[in-house]
């Protein structure tokens, strides 16, 4: 059963978790992009399925950490250093994610909603402000984003190398 469940875990990891990751890192440019030139339908398209994908899969990868702990436990390994550590490092990324990444998401988001449309207003003192705030949101929201991975990065090592550990490597 351990071996069904770690299986069961490791590829909800992969499944749920890796698409979040590489989702989250190609927003931001593609917001760039899509904020840009206001009237690529296709740019602000791809913003949209972007943060669909984030959205939708932080969601699945809930069953990551339902199986690491079931795995855990039938692995008698639940007060092991390097998996508390794990949890830990995995609740700061579950909270980067939903307090962090994906609000801001939304509100670039909505920003690009009507692109496409040729609703673009203002002369082009305000469009460069307006270029420059949101050029700041998507390099602060980059950054966030690169928090969100390096934190899954090094739960994965965690994982893999597990130090201390006396249930093998």
């Amino acid at each position: 059963m351990t071996k069904f469940l770690l299986a069961v875990h490791v590829l909800a990891a992969i499944v749920a978790i890796g698409p979040v990751t590489v989702a989250a890192s190609m927003f931001p440019p593609a917001a760039r992009r899509a904020l840009a030139a206001p009237d690529d339908a296709r740019a602000a398209e791809t913003v949209q399925l972007l943060h669909r994908i984030c959205r939708v899969y932080a969601g699945v990868g809930i069953a990551v950490p339902v199986f690491g702990f079931l795995t855990a436990g039938a692995m008698g390994v639940l007060g092991d250093a390097w998996l508390i550590a794990s949890i830990v490092l995995t609740v700061l990324a579950a909270l980067v994610l939903v307090v962090l990444v994906l609000p801001r998401q939304e509100i670039l988001t909505e920003g690009t909603a009507g692109a496409g449309t040729g609703t673009g207003t203002g002369g082009t003192a305000t469009r460069e402000a307006t270029h420059e705030g949101t050029r700041a949101a998507t390099v602060q929201l980059a950054m966030f984003t690169g928090i969100f991975n390096l934190l899954w990065a090094t739960v994965t090592v965690l994982m893999i190398v597990r130090p201390g550990s006396t249930t093998g490597a």
